[in-house]
């Protein structure tokens, strides 16, 4: 590494997680698949013949790598490498198709994809397209189609160590959703992401060595990344993967493994609190949940601690805020409803939302944009300046999220600004419907969105998945909305629905909810 005289001399990478934890808890488990453990010991041994297989394929310093694998041990293993030789991870969503693939690949740079067997129908295309090598883990010896990492990783000579970075280097391009245009790649550096797993460690949960946590959330998701794979490994505990979430997948490995900790989003508490009227299975030993990446409806929050016998404890974040921001810090009562308290470090404001070219902080309790500045934003938008501009005003990170905060300094998110209705000439906020249709008992999931109309401007829809086997009406269920909601508020149509369309991440696509009813 070579460093100029206006450069610091620190170094830093987030591969020193799993070389850290080797030193210190060689003998631990650091992950569980099925029936198979890994220390963090071979853990360790493994990445770094991995990184010396790449190594010789070119791997290095700055060098993206697309990464195609779902959550298996191999995302872990190939992860870590390429953060030890210095390069750039490029997680690909699971779910995407070859086209987006090969938009990521040619985006990003990546002249590589490291793809699972399982994926490589649309990952092999993606990459034909984008004119990348494929690499491929799990895919059998017998009649393998392309190269693969394991073989290579059986031959080569394994590194030494990590490859010392700067703290400012980029260690991962995260796209986001592209809910408006194409998906933006966003920088993450060494710094903001060690220095993530060091707030949430020390001051905001309590992870302990050798804790047993839920790894269902997507590791190619920066929640499953950050606060699952890299601050569950500093902390020596043992990730139990779950390669594809359900409910009842979920109750298993909790019962199984006796878990200590879960980590999800809204749609999988929602799913375990369905799932757990008719399935028994428990942990004797959840202390428990952490929840992000949409806002928890109250309800759920308590079907869940009636059913489980353990607190969520809700926080908030984005791709661009590495992305812890705020949380209801464990050792504290939570208070459902809010994302808590900003963690160590970071700030968080109320900015007045018209205003784009600068920040504008609000009183306490006024309805604004929820703003970020710390030590965890992004180094920006890869090849998108005027984007990264206009994210980032004054330092601050504008989040897009409508909300408030309290005197107590707990935020509130009210909701999305682009998904705020207007009916009427009245601005209704879809969190406050869906927070009202929770607490239906016959209701498992519900989403809220506008769709247009000639008369109202807008019109209230209510997509709602009920209980198995529930009779209820949507009759019925708008004459409980009508008695629950002022009028203006309260949607018209409402949808019985056997799912919700979810992302890869486990969010509910509201967009295509909104697109299947134009059609």
């Amino acid at each position: 590494m070579t460093v100029s005289p206006n450069e610091s001399f620190s170094t830093i990478s987030v591969a020193a997680i799993p070389a850290e934890s080797a030193k210190r808890y060689p003998n631990d488990i650091a992950i569980i698949i099925g029936d198979e453990e890994i220390t963090f010991h071979d853990l360790w041994e493994q990445t770094k013949s991995y990184a010396g297989a790449l190594k010789a394929r070119g791997v290095g310093p700055g060098v993206p790598v697309a990464v195609l694998i779902p959550n298996v041990p191999d995302f872990a293993r190939v992860y870590y490498a390429i953060l030890a030789l210095g390069g750039i991870v490029v997680p690909i969503h699971a779910l995407l198709r070859a086209r987006e693939i090969e938009y990521v690949l040619r985006d990003s740079g990546a002249k590589t994809l490291i793809c699972a067997a399982p994926l490589l129908e649309q990952g092999a295309a993606g990459a034909e397209a984008a004119e990348a090598e494929v690499l491929t883990v799990m895919e059998p010896e017998d009649g393998a189609q392309f190269t693969r990492v394991e073989a290579l990783a059986a031959e080569a000579e394994p590194i030494r160590t990590y490859e010392p970075c700067r703290p400012d280097q980029t260690a991962t391009i995260l796209y986001t959703s592209g809910t408006t245009g194409q998906p933006k790649g966003a920088l993450g550096n060494h710094f903001a992401l060690v220095e993530q797993t060091s707030t949430v460690l020390t001051s905001t949960f309590d992870m302990r060595r050798g804790d047993k946590i839920f790894g269902g959330l997507p590791l190619f998701h920066t929640f499953g990344q950050t606060v699952v794979l890299n601050a569950g490994l500093r902390a020596g505990c043992t990730v139990v993967l779950c390669p594809r979430f359900t409910g009842e997948a979920a109750l298993d490995l909790m019962e199984k493994h006796d878990m200590d900790l879960f980590f999800g989003v809204p749609t999988m508490y929602m799913a375990m609190v369905a799932e757990s009227k008719t399935n028994p299975k428990r942990s004797k030993k959840l202390r428990y949940g952490v929840s992000g990446g949409a806002a928890l409806p109250v309800a759920v929050h308590e079907k869940f601690k009636d059913s489980f016998g353990a607190n969520i404890h809700e926080g908030y974040g984005l791709t661009e805020t590495s992305p812890v921001a705020s949380f209801n810090h464990v050792g504290i009562e939570p208070r459902p409803g809010t994302i808590g308290t900003p963690v160590w470090g970071v700030e968080m404001g109320i900015a007045r939302p018209e205003v784009t070219d600068a920040i504008e902080l609000l009183p306490v309790g006024e309805l604004g944009e929820i703003v970020i500045r710390g030590h965890n934003l992004f180094q920006g938008y890869l090849n998108r300046p005027e984007a990264t501009a206009e994210a980032v005003v004054d330092g601050w990170f504008r989040t897009g999220d409508l909300g408030t905060a309290d005197e107590d300094g707990y935020f509130t998110i009210v909701d999305r600004k682009k998904d705020m209705i207007l009916r009427n000439g009245y601005n209704v906020y879809p969190r406050e419907v869906e927070e009202v249709l929770s607490k239906h008992p016959e209701i498992v999931s519900v989403a809220v969105y506008g769709v247009p109309h000639e008369i109202q401007g807008q019109e209230i829809v209510a997509a709602v998945v009920v209980s198995q086997g529930s009779a209820v009406t949507s009759e019925e269920i708008l004459a409980y909305a009508k008695e629950q909601l002022a009028a203006y508020k309260y949607p018209r149509i409402i949808e019985i629905m056997p799912e919700l369309p979810l992302g890869p991440s486990g969010k509910i696509l509201k967009r295509e909810l909104t697109a299947r009813y134009s059609e």
